[in-house]
């Protein structure tokens, strides 16, 4: 059709830019498509438990490589000393004490010691939105390949957003790691295919049937959790390794599983690099809560089975170690490769900065706060503290407690006497000296701080236990009652 009116040299332009837009629209829609997300959970995964961040014994060279690639962070933190709430609060980016999700479903019940818990809630209700939901909204296909442990069959992953669920139920852990794994819903056992590895192929398996759309990989594996388990010929080497030297971690079955959360970690890697995805792909990989160093009861302490030096204890304690654990972001084009970040961050602070990677957006209405500022290198969020409410008994140590992180300060309230104890994490990361006293008055601020934020996000608190009986304290230790229920998921 000609076009009498417009002068030669506007039709060539036109020409030009409908040429020139045909040839990059393939570039520019290439370049428009949001990042994939692989985000590993690794369960009682403790602050040192890979070479990267500290251990002499444990070989994680995929996870040392992901921190070469990526940003390393210092100072990270789960939500919970325990599992369940550290999963709730990472899917909705709010608080356990919000959600009154606050211990480990289905719980500890300590029927005669000094404190009554709360009626808690003993699954993710269905109204809360998952960060898998947000995603899938927005044309992320979603998927999850592990550890759920937020309900039961009516609060599984596939009623909270994911398109696939490969092992997602009620268990905190599998029967075994070895098949029979004895969790519901994995199928099609291979004879002898450890539980790590499998969730890896069904994992992988997904990304090449969605490589040419967006997709949220959410994958918590079920180690390091117990039972312990591990490739034999990997625990012989550990074993090895043990005898011709000395280690403060000495457990080679623990080793072993670690191991093969490293090998996870190398094989997903690996294969995004094959399909070309790892370009355009975050990478995260954190863990639940500290490792698991010891347990106590009547009898006295027992050690466990990795440890956090120099931290002190670890998962269901009060104290850093149950609650500081590894954190690695790789976000190519965001992320300087070997970065190191001491900004505090907490399991809250995913859903809103996964939502931002995915739409530029800034998330509203959650307790988190997106941490890609700090990704792209900035020295500080704009909060100023994070908070921890456990009004739980746990055999990790952990009695009735809250605590906040202003800075370098760090308070903890322990319910049984009303005490409260205060350290300076920078001069003392391992705990050990209680300021409270001393630094009366900072003490006092960050109490009123913790209470402030209680009532803020309407956390529970336990009460004076009638039956309480100091003979009887430590009897009862298994699942406790909580709130049941919810209301159906809003379409």
């Amino acid at each position: 059709m000609l076009l009498p009116h417009r002068r030669l040299p506007s039709l060539v332009a036109a020409l030009t830019l409908v040429f020139s837009a045909a040839f990059l629209a393939p570039r520019a829609n290439a370049a428009a498509r949001p990042p994939n997300i692989v985000f590993f959970l690794i369960d009682d995964w403790g602050w040192t438990d890979a070479a990267s961040f500290g251990s002499k014994l444990y070989e994680t060279p995929n996870i040392d490589r992901l921190v070469t690639q990526g940003m390393k962070f210092t100072d990270a933190y789960s939500a919970c000393t325990v599992c369940s709430p550290t999963r709730a609060s990472t899917m909705t980016g709010k608080y356990p004490a919000r959600l009154h999700i606050t211990d480990w479903i289905a719980g500890h019940n300590r029927p005669y010691a000094k404190l009554k818990i709360p009626a808690w809630t003993l699954q993710l209700p269905l109204e809360e939105t998952t960060i898998a939901e947000a995603l899938k909204a927005r044309g992320y296909t979603t998927a999850l390949f592990g550890k759920w442990h937020l309900g039961g069959e009516a609060y599984y992953p596939e009623h909270q957003g994911f398109d696939v669920n490969v092992g997602g139920c009620d268990r905190g852990q599998p029967g075994a790691y070895f098949p029979p794994y004895g969790i519901v819903n994995i199928k099609d056992e291979r004879p002898g295919e450890f539980l790590s590895d499998r969730l890896t192929r069904d994992a992988i398996s997904f990304m090449e049937t969605n490589k040419d759309r967006p997709f949220f990989v959410y994958f918590p594996h079920y180690a390091v959790h117990t039972p312990l388990a591990g490739k034999p010929e990997v625990i012989e080497k550990y074993k090895k390794k043990l005898a011709a030297g000395t280690y403060t971690q000495t457990n080679p079955i623990y080793a072993a599983l670690v191991e093969s959360i490293d090998d996870s970690v190398g094989a997903v890697m690996q294969r995004l690099a094959e399909l070309k995805l790892d370009d355009n792909t975050i990478i995260i990989l954190t863990g639940d809560n500290g490792g698991l160093s010891g347990t106590v009861n009547a009898a006295g302490w027992r050690p466990g089975p990795t440890r956090n030096d120099p931290l002190r204890l670890g998962k269901g304690s009060a104290y850093e170690g149950g609650v500081r654990v590894p954190l690695v972001v790789k976000w190519p084009g965001v992320t300087r490769p070997g970065s190191v970040s001491a900004v505090p961050v907490t399991s809250v602070d995913y859903f809103p900065t996964l939502l931002e990677a995915a739409t530029g957006a800034p998330a509203k209405g959650l307790d988190g706060e997106s941490i890609v500022a700090a990704l792209k290198g900035a020295p500080a969020l704009s909060r100023d503290a994070i908070y921890w409410h456990y009004p739980h008994y746990h055999p990790g140590s952990a009695t009735p407690y809250s605590a906040v992180r202003e800075g370098d300060w760090k308070l903890i309230h322990f319910f049984e006497d009303d005490h409260v104890e205060l350290y300076n994490l920078k001069n003392d990361l391992g705990e050990k000296t209680d300021l409270a006293a001393t630094q009366a008055p900072k003490a006092a601020a960050l109490r009123a701080k913790l209470d402030a934020w209680r009532t803020s996000v309407g956390a529970q608190l336990p009460t004076k236990n009638p039956a309480y009986d100091p003979a009887r304290e430590w009897e009862g230790e298994g699942p406790a009652g909580g709130k049941k229920g919810g209301k159906a998921k809003k379409s």
